[in-house]
């Protein structure tokens, strides 16, 4: 059996793209490493944060355009740490949400290399607090559920959908802009209503972050009319209607509505 001291790999989450919400564990590892497998959400201020020492390897993933498949980056994360090198595999977000982080470590211990996780602030959770828009909020989400809006090989989205049309649930939609109508579609043949506010967020809390606030029903006319590029992250639910705009302009045509 492999000896486990002669090369690691650290699954780390890289966060929304803000350096300033990187773990202190992830920036020091990402100081340290020999050699960084890194994916296409992180950001450039992350990953100019890498020591020039570094060797970098580009794995990123495009929707419909993956140039490094899954199984070969399993393999040069195991060619890697054989040759007994400290490993990063750096994933935007968190490594074990859509991240794909559980596949790696399975596929790694298999060849007798050790791994660790560094979790990272995922991206509804950086997109949140950079909106202001909170994910629960008493009165108008009890819950919040994740979900993917993409399947690998374009398969069918077969989710739950009447789960998820659920009025109390604040719904948090990775990797869906380019699948809006459908998922729209269901929600709404599934009883959510066309009127329940949506927002999409792009790069959040990076400097090029974009926000477009909509509802459901007019969600994906909306993103295919805007400039928007991704990564996209989608919220649906009540929250939205906390977005500090949505409330100024409420507050707004109160106020004329009352001197009126």
């Amino acid at each position: 059996m492999k000896d486990l001291t002669e090369g690691k790999v650290y699954l780390i989450g890289a966060g929304p793209g803000d350096p300033e919400l990187l773990t202190l564990k992830a920036l020091r590892l990402l100081q340290s490493a020999d050699v960084i497998v890194y994916d296409r959400l992180v950001s450039p201020e992350i990953m100019s944060l890498i020591p020039r020492g570094a060797r970098l390897i580009d794995v990123g993933k495009m929707p419909k355009c993956h140039k490094v498949p899954q199984d070969q980056i399993n393999t040069i994360l195991v060619q890697e740490a054989n040759r007994g090198l400290c490993v990063v595999r750096l994933k935007g977000g968190d490594p074990l949400i859509f991240g794909r982080g559980s596949e790696e470590a399975a596929e790694l211990r298999l060849h007798g290399i050790a791994v660790e996780y560094v979790p990272g602030i995922t991206s509804a959770q950086g997109a949140a607090c950079s909106t202001g828009v909170p994910l629960t909020h008493r009165g108008l989400a009890t819950s919040v559920r994740y979900v993917t809006g993409h399947r690998a090989k374009d398969a069918t989205l077969d989710l739950d959908w009447a789960s998820l049309a659920n009025q109390d649930t604040t719904l948090v939609v990775y990797m869906g802009a380019m699948n809006m109508e459908e998922i729209a579609g269901e929600l709404i043949s599934h009883g959510l209503p066309a009127s329940i506010p949506a927002m999409a967020i792009a790069s959040a809390t990076t400097p090029r972050e974009q926000r477009l606030v909509s509802t459901l029903g007019q969600l994906s006319g909306a993103l295919d009319r805007s400039d928007l590029i991704a990564p996209i992250l989608v919220v649906i639910g009540h929250v939205v209607s906390l977005y500090p705009d949505v409330v100024a302009a409420h507050a707004t045509q109160d106020a004329v509505a009352a001197y009126a």
